[in-house]
């Protein structure tokens, strides 16, 4: 890590509003600067907000939530899908790669809810735990020189109506040993009464100006009003982004592995692979390009299929385990 000055940023944005604060976010990422360190805090009312790469009809109940007023967000980086309401507090860490350390940034969330007597760690893929059980789930996006780290704090939210509206897969639960979501998940004021969204947000504050060491610091409130992001506010809001594509295919393909879930689509016309479409909560998705090119016009046959992967098996170890199981796959012929 670099050991230039830098300065520190912290951005309040006063919205409650999905489309909005994920614009700011790719707002901020987009614009920050090679001396900053930015921490962005945020809350979305009433959300549910999918990975990247999620299919959102098989995600959520999308419509039964709509029709209570709920929002669908899709944000840049992979990872599953979440629940956003009042009672749950989002953060960004924003940077130049050369600043960009996982363990610092997560340092900062465990010692901001370690000064209310809760022990917290870093757990599996991408979830901060206490006792066992998850208040935060982590999802990192990386372009060019930049990166960012982002998760939710479940403070006091809605358990309930999170496991009404979220569809978590089965294999998904049974990977983690655990009967149900709501056995999986708690909300930080079970551990403390002195913790609320406006107390951790100060021990956040605290926590970031205390683990980065440095003195110069500037302070932001965004709203609405204040930041013309339109281009990207139509992005998040619009149908295409949030729903995407979901054409009929003639095969489907779906299973869990330990980096994530993977459920592959195949369109198919004389006999080839005329489409390919890849869904996946896994934290590094660069294997969906590779597959999804690699596999196009590729004969649906077991034999082609096999030697259209091998060409790609080097890639990384995470394509060796997806072609490995499509290979021996029962549903090839």
């Amino acid at each position: 890590m670099s050991n230039d000055a830098f300065r520190l940023e912290i951005v309040h944005s006063k919205s409650n509003n999905p489309w909005f604060n994920l614009a700011l976010e790719e707002f901020l990422f987009n614009n920050v600067k090679k001396d900053e360190v930015i921490l962005y805090l945020w809350q979305n009312d009433n959300t549910i907000v999918i990975g990247k790469n999620q299919n959102p009809w098989k995600e959520c109940r999308c419509k039964e939530f709509e029709v209570i007023g709920g929002r669908i967000a899709r944000r840049l980086s992979g990872g599953g899908a979440v629940f956003h309401d009042m009672g749950n507090l989002n953060f960004t860490f924003i940077m130049h790669r050369n600043r960009f350390e996982i363990k610092k940034q997560l340092q900062v969330i465990i010692d901001a809810v370690k000064d209310f007597g809760i022990e917290a760690e870093f757990s599996g893929r991408n979830d901060i735990t206490v006792q066992g059980k998850k208040f935060s789930g982590n999802a990192f996006y990386y372009d060019g020189e930049k990166a960012y780290h982002h998760g939710t704090l479940l403070v006091n939210s809605d358990i309930n109506k999170m496991v009404k509206y979220l569809q978590v897969s089965k294999e998904k639960i049974i990977s983690k040993g655990i009967d149900s979501v709501k056995s999986r998940v708690v909300n930080l004021n079970t551990f403390s009464n002195s913790i609320n969204v406006d107390t951790l947000k100060k021990k956040l504050q605290a926590s970031f100006l205390n683990t980065y060491d440095c003195s110069s610091v500037e302070e932001y409130i965004a709203d609405e009003r204040m930041i013309d992001i339109q281009q990207l506010y139509d992005k998040y809001s619009s149908w295409k982004w949030r729903y995407g594509e979901t054409p009929e295919f003639n095969v489907s393909l779906e299973n869990r592995f330990p980096f994530g879930n993977v459920d592959i689509n195949f369109s198919l016309h004389d006999g080839k692979i005329s489409m390919v479409k890849i869904y996946s909560d896994a934290l590094d998705y660069s294997f969906i390009d590779i597959l999804s090119k690699q596999l196009t016009n590729t004969e649906f046959k077991k034999e082609a299929i096999q030697k259209s992967l091998n060409e790609v098996r080097s890639k990384n170890s995470v394509i060796d385990e997806i072609a490995s199981w499509l290979v021996n796959c029962n549903d090839l012929i």
